[in-house]
């Protein structure tokens, strides 16, 4: 049996255990001895992050020829249209090549916790959610897809990787499971 670790990693947290520069880590929120995390998140980002005690489980969780879907809810400047849902979806042109297509669509109604500190408000230019899978691990891909069709992502969280969700966890909770 491995160990598995759930976390809600806050926003401003770095996806490691030790930082000379005495920034937030996930030693701040997680205390288990022997557990590495299988991906990262940036600082910026929040959401759900993987930590197991297996390398074989984590080696899965990481690698994308696994195919194992991972979900972000991004607040994106702007009201997103239907257009450049349609261009998330087909795959968009980045600096390090095309991205794999991915399942995108517009979320109406998200009830999230707030983020400290609060995303940057403009009166005059709306804001809207979208919910992107993505099958792909590129460094800051969602921001890099959504700035590319016009819609800068404000705000990232990633709600689920394969069957693992973040479900009702709040920023620094963790659930453990045996799988």
């Amino acid at each position: 049996m491995a160990r598995l670790i759930l976390l809600n990693k806050p926003y401003d947290m770095l996806s490691q255990f030790t930082d000379g520069d005495g920034r937030a880590t996930l030693g701040d929120c997680i205390s288990a001895k022997g557990v590495y995390p299988a991906g990262r998140l940036d600082r910026d980002s929040e959401g759900l992050i993987l930590l197991t005690d297996c390398g074989k489980l984590q080696a899965k969780i990481s690698d994308p020829k696994h195919k194992m879907g991972k979900v972000y809810w991004a607040q994106v400047e702007g009201e997103i249209t239907q257009a450049a849902l349609d261009a998330l979806a087909s795959g968009v042109k980045l600096k390090d090549g095309l991205s794999k297509p991915a399942k995108a669509r517009r979320l109406d109604h998200v009830e999230i916790w707030p983020r400290n500190p609060p995303i940057r408000e403009r009166k005059h230019i709306p804001t809207s959610w979208v919910e992107l899978t993505l099958f792909e691990g590129r460094n800051r891909q969602v921001r890099r897809m959504t700035a590319a069709v016009g819609f800068p992502t404000l705000r990232l969280i990633r709600r689920s990787i394969g069957p693992w969700r973040l479900d009702n966890l709040l920023p620094g909770q963790s659930s453990t499971l045996e799988v």
